[in-house]
């Protein structure tokens, strides 16, 4: 998911999720389907650095759609703080649009409320087949077994960003491979109140994509071989308290970060107030911040050890953005059109360049563009060492449940309080509790 890709779902998705029927667009006042047969409602998530830049970037592309076809499309840009909980409740409601942008980590659970079109051969067939797409994108497009509930559409992974004077002033010849280069190098630069690394310790989705790819370096998957919750092997525990402890123990985080939210950490990078930041596929969005391409280098994210690649070296989740169809739609035929329209390779090539992300259709990745320093190193990542979030219908309660859990934990070193390897197993295993029992 993200860009970046940040979506704080609260309290009540759980509920809303129990509560969740299979339906989908219907008439609606507020944002939802269409008023016509030639009208179509999209909801898109943010993926420039801000709602009206998306505005700007979508507006002519749906133009074009409409000039094709004669089908108007309803456009809103919704913030990932929102995103989730609207979807859960056009979902409850029937009140939701046609076409909607989902974070690839939600698929499974989003597909488990049967509110979504299954992308069967037959729906795969209009819009060019399911080969058209990358293996690893559509990985993450629902639960293993399952036709998939949504299309791939932005392909994205984590890199660290670094600022090059910052680092040349500190004397550090290069980005750091390990962990424990990355802590060395930013006890160097963190002193006249610069900071090595960004975080968004108040962003719950930030939290757990961060926390996820530490657990699979320590060989934690938080869920079992059945999908039941499992937040307090060891693995999960070291990983947690390894992200907490860029801040409290190593002191390379600046304890103002555990108050920060979305795109609030690449806003301080771009501003030469931190080195270093993890994210999603940001040069598009550096440049919109005012960041020259010169100014910064990118590198796969660190491992504990050795280089990244297949195993225990994974540095990235498998992020992106995909497009899903509300079942009960009285558009089908328009919304399979649309999708249609927006991986096209045509568009996949615009709007992948425009967003600085990868298109996750095969032929639109040939373009020269998507070879770039920087997209290399996210397509190598995509590659061999990124792995999607669990695939499990509890995949979004998750998130937030653990993601909150690291938020809190964030809370406490930032007021200076030590975080134990006890403290942090004790908070994991609260989240746990909060997990639906089957």
């Amino acid at each position: 998911m993200r860009r970046t890709r940040a979506a704080a779902a609260s309290a009540v998705t759980v509920s809303l999720l129990a509560a969740v029927t299979a339906c989908g667009g219907g008439s609606s006042t507020d944002g939802g389907s269409n008023d016509s047969p030639k009208t179509l409602t999209y909801w898109a998530s943010n993926q420039g650095a801000s709602i009206e830049a998306d505005k700007k970037i979508l507006t002519p592309e749906l133009k074009k759609f409409e000039e094709q076809t004669g089908i108007k499309v309803k456009l809103e840009v919704i913030p990932w703080s929102d995103l989730l909980n609207r979807i859960l409740a056009a979902a409850t409601s029937g009140q939701g649009p046609d076409v909607l942008n989902i974070g690839n980590t939600w698929s499974a659970s989003l597909q488990a409320t049967g509110a979504l079109l299954p992308w069967d051969a037959k729906n795969f067939g209009k819009i060019g087949g399911k080969d058209r797409f990358v293996e690893s994108a559509l990985g993450s497009a629902g639960a293993t077994g399952s036709d998939p509930a949504a299309v791939p559409l932005y392909s994205m992974a984590y890199a660290l960003y670094y600022n090059k004077k910052m680092f040349e002033d500190a004397g550090i010849s290069g980005p750091p491979a390990t962990w424990d280069e990355l802590v060395a190098d930013g006890k160097k630069i963190s002193k006249d109140d610069k900071w090595a690394l960004g975080a968004e310790g108040a962003n719950p989705s930030e939290n757990i994509h961060h926390v996820f790819v530490l657990g699979k370096q320590h060989g934690a998957d938080f869920f079992d071989a059945d999908g039941k919750p499992d937040f307090t092997s060891d693995g999960a525990v070291a990983a947690v308290k390894q992200y907490v402890d860029l801040m409290g123990k190593d002191k390379v985080v600046a304890p103002g970060n555990a108050e920060y939210a979305q795109n609030q950490s690449l806003q301080d990078f771009a501003k030469d107030k931190t080195s270093m930041v993890l994210w999603q596929t940001a040069s598009a969005t550096l440049k919109a911040h005012g960041m020259s391409d010169d100014e910064w280098g990118v590198a796969p994210v660190p491992v504990q050890s050795g280089t990244p690649g297949p195993g225990e070296a994974v540095n990235s989740m498998v992020a992106g953005i995909n497009m899903a169809v509300f079942k009960n739609t009285d558009n089908i035929d328009g919304a399979l059109q649309f999708v249609k329209f927006m991986t096209s390779d045509a568009e996949q090539k615009a709007l992948n360049k425009t967003y600085g992300s990868i298109p996750p259709v095969k032929a639109a990745q040939e373009d020269p563009a998507f070879n770039t320093p920087a997209l290399k190193v996210i397509r190598e990542t995509l590659a061999k060492s990124a792995a999607p979030l669990p695939q499990v219908p509890n995949e979004s309660q998750f998130e937030t449940a653990v993601g909150t859990a690291v938020k809190e934990l964030f809370a406490e070193a930032a007021a200076g309080r030590p975080v134990s390897t006890a403290a942090v197993k004790e908070k994991l295993d609260e989240a746990q509790q909060q997990m639906p029992k089957k």
